[in-house]
Order: C-alpha cells, then structure tokens, then sequence
C-alpha cells in the first residue's frame, strides 16, 4: 500500500474516531443518587414542617412541638398577649430527667409522650422511655431470684409545674388508662354500650371501671340488650366480616357503633343482612409455618343486593328497638351525623385516655340524617323523630353521581347550613328549619370545600375553598369568612401556596401551614379577620439541601381538548444537566376522588422525586375526570368510561412538555402508578402502545368489575331498570384492562400483595392470563403476605420499579447483580 493510501486510511480513522467520541454515549443510572434519599435517610435530612396546635380549652392558648436540626422544643403561644414562650428550658429538663430517670439526657435529644395540660392548665404531665436498663428498687431487688433480672426498661410518669419549673415523678396508678375503643358511654357517662356474640349489652360505670381494669375480670356484671343477632346480620356491626383461619372474635367486646340522643334517653343503630353477600378469600403463605386463609365478604359492582339498610331507634330505659322505615331508594346508602361539639370528648386535651360522648346531630327528639340512591343519583336530607316519624327537608337530584355532607346547624337548629353542587360547583346554602331555602352563601366559578366554624353571633361562617383567587393553581386551600346572608366574603390567609388551616373552636384564631412544592413550608398565625398575629415557625430543611436536594417544577399545559388548564409537577434528577436528553416518566393516578399532584412540600419522594433520581425526568399530572375540588363537569368528565377517559390528557401533557423543553425525549416515555394507577398505568400502554413503552403497575384493579361495588359504580355508573312489576334491578358494564390485551408493545411490569384484600390478586392475576393468552412477554412480581400498601417491601419494590426503568429506559440497570446493596439494611435471617 502506498503512503498515500496509509495516509487516506489514518485520515479516516481519525475523522470515524473523533465522530464517535462526538455521540453522547447513554448516561448510567444514578442509584447512589437515588439511595441518599431513601425514606431512612430523609427521617434525617426533614424534621417538622407543620404547628399543630393543641388549643387549650379555658382558654384560647395552644401548645405545639417543633423539631429542627438543632433538636425538639416545646412552645406556648397566648393569641390575644401576642406571646410565644418555650414550655421547657431543655436544658434544666434535661438536668432534672438525668436525675430521676438516671439515663443521661442533654438539651437536644428529649422525647416527651402523651404530654397533656392538667384541668387547671397550670402543670403539665408526660411519659418519658428510660433507653437504658433501669436498676430496680432494693424492695424489687428482694423479691428477684433471678440475677439477670434485676434490670428493667421503665416508662416514668411526671407532672412539670410551670410556675416553678420543677419536674416531679407521679406513682404509675395516677397515670390514666386509655379507654377501650369498645366503650359508648352515655351523655351522663354512667352507662357504657357494646357489641359481642353479634348482639348489644350494656353495663354500668361501677363494672365497666373493673373491665377497663381487667377485661377478664369474672366478677364483671354485664347485661343483654338484643338477642337476635347472628353471624353476617349483627347488631353494632358485624365482627366476622373478616376472618382469618379458625379465629372467632364473636366473643370479645366490640364497638356498637352506636349513637346517642343528648340526653341519653335514646340511641340510634343500623343493621343489615350480610348472609346473602359472596365471600372473597386470599391466603398468607408466610405468615406461619401453616399458610392462613382470610374469608372477608365483598360485594362487586353490578351483583344483586337483596337486602336493605335498616335503622333502629332504642328507648334506653326499656331497651327496646323501633324500626324507622326511611325506605326510598333501592340499596340506598344512610348517612348518619353527628354533633360536631361531641367529638372532642369529656374532659381536657385531646388523648385517650378522655371519655368522649358520640351524640347525634340534632335535638333529644329528631335527628339529621341523609339517604342515597344505589346510582348516587338522588340524596334526601332530613331528620327523624324518636317517635318515628321521617321529615325530608332538601332534595337533590343530579344525572350523574353526588356527594353529600353534613349540615351546619345554627340558631339551636332554626337554620342550617347545607352543601350542594347543583350549580356545578361546591358551595353553601341557608335553610330554614322546615327546609326552605333562605338564601345562598357562596357563589361562583370556585369550590367551597367544607364548614370550619360558624360564629353565631355575627352569623359569620368560616369555611376552607380553592380556585377562587386569581393567577393561582385552583387547586391551593385557602381560609375564607362570609356572612350567613352571602354578603362580605373575605380570604383570611392571602398568598400564593397551599394553605391548611386550624381554627380553635371560638373561632377568634387559626394556625395557616402553607407553602408549595418549591418552598419551605411556614407557620403563622392570625387572628379570624385575617390580621397577621405572629410568625411561628419555618421549616429547617438546611440538611436537606446540603445532601442536593433541589425544589421540583410545577406547571401547567393544556389537556387533550386544548382549553382546559391542567397542573402538574416535574421532577428532575439533582445533578440535572440540561444539555443531555432524559427519558420522561409519568407517575399517575386517575382519581376520580383525587389526583396524586401535590400541591404542597412533602417529606414523601418515594415515587417521584426519587425515582427521578436514577437519571429521569418524573411528571405528575391531573386529567379531567380527576381532582372533585374543580367544577363538577371537570370531576365528572370520565363518568361512564372509567378505563380511558383520563389517558389522552396524559400524552398530550407529556407531548406538550417535550416541546416546551428540549431536554425531554418523547421518544422514550414510561409510566407507573398504584393501586388506581396500576389501573391506568397498564391501561396507557394498551391505549396508546406506540406511546408509552415501558410501565411498572402495582396492585391495578386492571378489571373493574370485579373491584369494590362502592368504588366502582360511583365513579363508573350503574343503570337501574324498573319493570313494570315494580321490580328494581342494576345493570352494569365496563371496560377491562384485559380486553386490551392484545395491543401490548413495551415493556410491562405487573405486581400485586398475594393478601391484598382491597383490590383483590385476581384483578392482576386475570390481566397476566390476558396478556398471556395474547402470546404477550412481560414480567410479573408477586410480594408475598403483602396487602394493598406493600408495607414492610415498599422499599424492595421501589428498587425493583428503578431496575426496570433503567433497564428498558436507559438501556443499563444494576438488575444483573443480586444484591440489593442501595437499600443499606440487614438481610433478615432465613426462617
């Protein structure tokens, strides 16, 4: 070869190699990233990011504790002084703790528990855990034969007097027990209500003292109410919904789930046969050395209800039972109220270890009540009378399914309040006793989500709603007054963030936590005319971003139609560099009840911020059919196509964004989502197979037939047909994931709890025979003695969801070696 020739071939050597170190070569995927933010590590890198106060009941003072990087500190704030001052010096504290408990203790690492002001509100008592070994007294050590023995953990008891700062120890038998949560205690508090053997008993204060003492007490003297309760059709509800193996719990004392008139002459209760309804079952196969099988009854949508609710009226002094006939609809649904001044109990504070009495919202003689049709088409609101008589006082009606809640009673129940979206949004409206409509409160193209507080004496109502304030997501809560007559509407908590507010019951002061996806989350307080009191707190997240922590994006694209705003946030990877191209990941959830997009910082990344850590960008994202808290058209779009009607909004949210951002690569698009969003998750790659390549869906309720009836013909609709008999029944259809079955192109990975007693396995199990009947490749993970949640294999499921998009997203994964180093835990030993 000449040396011209060597020198055309060096040339072009040269040009192919230099054109080749040109070509981004693909990124791998980032686990170590991924791994410094682990829900471990975060418990770590966040502390406190909200003030719950803990309103004091003499006064409008409240307590709260707040944790930051310096530690836990207690505070008292006195609304009206404009005060806030620190509960404890931590350091005496400390000193004192030290002294008693005999554990070391330091200003930083003090763990207070139960902590609850005395009835005078002068003292404060609280547990404290010895975390080392506690010498026993000489009298304990006396009566120990066993040397290693003579060390015990120990839980001290102590009141703090905060005149005089001292710290003392209380003797374990002042210390409250907590109720038991079978206990329905009478307005007087001398008689205690409870369900066992299928059936309701009462006992008195003097025997329910020994049964709170010692439930196995035989001395204890209980006597029956019914005896006609049995298996499936039980008075107080039915303990054998569920069962697991041969455990009957027919014989523990159960809450009757009773309520009661406010004078306690009288009690409500309702009952239904549940004999009739078809059984599900799963089994745990690693709960024991012997798989368990849980039997729950469970009824499905479109399945025949041969039986009604009933509602029971009881005379307590004879103890006997009036059937109330409040029959309208067939299958309806009865909602029962009750006073909103009964929950926070007899007593001070809000532990419970405080009886609390459950009275029904109205007068000793009626009571409010609402009945729903089976299509959720009609709701009747009303009251019943002790004499059984039934008034219906508001009607609505609607061509689509409707919410209803609890009225707001004023003027000792002249007027109340009702809630309604006939107009198309969320708002309130004045009634008068007799159900006439005096005048509605709130109006206009926003939704007025629930009553806070009403004060009755400049007939203000306080009330939470979104969407109202301009140039703002409508998704962010805000607190708002507005007289009873409509007139003066005022925001209280201005800003532009997701306000949670907590109003003390005189409705003078509230608590406004707010903030957004990009900001620290603050604290402040107001006074209820919206006048700024005083700063509280702002979040300390200084470690969080010395780890890299970086804020995600919010924004807001068009749906598919291109005129309805839809919002979302992105997430990007913490060492983001614009000039590479990422793979785009949706994660989703349909609704309709809500839509997974948060609004507000949250200490949850686990499925989003995290995942995009591997070396993606990750979008959450409304579709209409979504959100309830916009109008009632957007809540209500996918209403009859439960299976598609939010899949467009999807694409064109991620098409638009791909445009909008050269970054993103439309070309390699995954999708994941839980419980609802394995449901459409699975669902996007059916729908649109040329789109989204690759879905990780976890417990999916892929066949919607056979999920919860409830659920399913709520947000779907069912049909109901009246013969000319005058027999009802109900049609319902709908389309299923596996009916799509054989349109898969991509990559899909399917998972389910083999315990989920939610959404059941065989939703998942009938889309794999599906899939595999299409001669479809996927893959498919099983998490045993898991239900719904995935609790103690969340983590292991995370690490699996990252293999699988890295693999099929980025071309490399960490997938081929078997350990699971990034999730930095002891290996449990084999059984």
């Amino acid at each position: 070869m000449s040396i011209k020739n060597y020198l055309m071939l060096w040339i072009l050597f040269v040009s192919i190699d230099g054109f080749c170190q040109q070509i981004p070569q693909p990124p791998s995927a980032n686990y170590q990233l991924a791994a410094k933010f682990s829900p471990e590590k975060l418990r770590k890198l966040i502390f406190s990011t909200s003030v719950n106060p803990n309103w004091l009941e003499k006064t409008n003072r409240f307590w709260y504790s707040y944790e930051t990087t310096a530690g836990q500190q207690w505070y008292i704030v006195d609304p009206a002084a404009r005060t806030k001052q620190k509960l404890f010096d931590n350091a005496q504290l400390a000193t004192q703790l030290t002294r008693i408990v005999k554990d070391p203790f330091d200003a930083q690492h003090i763990e207070l528990r139960g902590l609850k002001f005395t009835e005078d509100e002068r003292k404060i008592r609280f547990e404290v855990n010895s975390t080392k070994d506690t010498l026993k007294t000489k009298e304990e050590l006396a009566k120990t034969t066993n040397k290693s023995d003579s060390l015990k953990k120990k839980v001290f008891y102590f009141e703090y007097d905060l005149a005089t700062r001292q710290l003392t120890e209380l003797a374990d038998s002042l210390k409250p027990k907590p109720h038991p949560s079978w206990a329905s205690f009478s307005p007087d508090t001398n008689t205690v209500i409870f369900a066992r053997n299928y059936n309701l008993y009462w006992m008195d204060r003097e025997n329910y003292a020994k049964a709170k003492k010692n439930e196995k007490d035989s001395t204890i003297v209980e006597h029956q109410i019914t005896t006609d309760g049995i298996q499936y059709y039980a008075w107080g509800g039915d303990p054998n919904n569920t069962t697991t193996g041969d455990k009957d719990p027919k014989e523990e004392r159960r809450s009757a789930r009773i309520i009661w008139s406010p004078d306690g002459r009288h009690f409500v209760v309702t009952k239904k046969d549940n004999r009739g309804i078809n059984p599900l079952w799963v089994i745990n196969n690693v709960g024991g050395k012997r798989p368990t099988l849980e039997t729950y009854k469970y009824q499905m949508p479109g399945e025949v209800d041969s039986t009604e609710q009933e509602l029971y009226i009881f005379d307590f002094a004879t103890k006997k039972p009036r059937r109330i006939d409040v029959s309208a609809f067939k299958n309806q649904t009865l909602s029962l109220w009750t006073d909103n001044q009964s929950q926070g109990g007899f007593g001070f504070g809000r532990n419970n270890d405080e009886i609390r009495i459950t009275t029904w919202l109205g007068t000793n003689e009626r009571f409010y009540f609402a009945r729903t049709s089976r299509d959720m088409k009609r709701i009747d609101m009303g009251t019943v009378g002790v004499d059984g008589t039934v008034d219906i006082l508001v009607e609505e009606r609607s061509n689509t399914y409707q919410d209803v809640q609890q009225p707001e009673l004023i003027n000792n129940g002249e007027e109340f309040v009702f809630w309604s979206e006939r107009d198309g949004w969320g708002h309130f409206y004045l009634y008068d006793r007799q159900g006439n409509l005096k005048n509605q409160i709130t109006s206009g193209e926003f939704f007025s989500s629930n009553v806070v507080g009403v004060d009755e004496k400049t007939r203000t109502l306080y009330f939470a709603a979104n969407g109202r304030e301009p140039n703002e997501d409508p998704y962010y809560m805000h607190l708002y007054s507005v007289n009873l007559n409509g007139s003066g509407m005022k925001l209280l908590n201005p800003g532009d963030f997701d306000h949670q507010s907590n109003m003390d019951e005189n409705n003078q002061f509230f608590v406004d936590n707010f903030s957004r996806v990009n900001t620290a989350p603050v604290s402040v307080l107001y006074n209820s005319a919206g006048q700024k009191i005083m700063d509280l707190e702002t979040a300390d997240l200084s470690r969080l971003f010395e780890a890299g922590y970086k804020f995600p994006e919010p924004f807001k694209v068009k749906s598919d139609d291109g005129i309805t705003d839809i919002y979302g946030v992105m997430y990007k990877p913490f060492d983001f560099d614009s000039t590479r191209s990422y793979p785009i990941i949706e994660y989703v959830y349909p609704g309709p009840q809500t839509e997974s997009v948060n609004k507000a910082f949250g200490r949850s990344m686990d499925r989003v911020d995290r995942l995009a850590q591997f070396g993606f960008v990750v979008i959450t994202i409304g579709n209409r059919g979504g959100h309830p808290n916009r109008s009632k058209w957007y809540h209500t779009y996918g209403y009859g196509n439960l299976r598609d009607y939010g899949l467009a909004d999807k694409k064109a949210a991620a098409e638009q964004l791909a445009d909008r951002y050269p970054f993103i690569d439309i070309n390699r698009v995954g999708i994941t989502g839980h419980s609802g969003g394995g449901f459409m998750s699975t669902a996007a790659m059916l729908v649109y197979p040329d789109f989204f390549k690759v879905a990780v869906s976890g417990s999916g309720n892929h066949e919607n037939n056979i999920y919860n009836r409830r659920w399913s013909e709520r947000h779907h609709g069912v049909t109901e047909r009246i013969t000319p008999k005058g027999d009802t029944t109900f049609i319902y259809s709908i389309a299923k994931n596996s009916e799509l079955a054989r349109n898969l192109k991509g990559h899909l990975l399917l998972s389910t709890g083999d315990v989920d007693n939610n959404v059941h396995p065989a939703n998942t199990i009938q889309m794999a025979e599906a899939l595999i009947k299409a001669n479809k490749r996927f893959d498919f993970l099983l998490m045993p003695g898991q239900q719904h949640g995935y609790a103690n294999m969340m983590e292991y499921f995370f690490w699996k969801m990252g293999d699988y998009f890295s693999q099929h997203l980025l071309g490399n994964s960490a997938s081929d070696s078997v350990d699971m180093v990034e999730m930095n835990r002891e290996i449990p030993k084999t059984r």
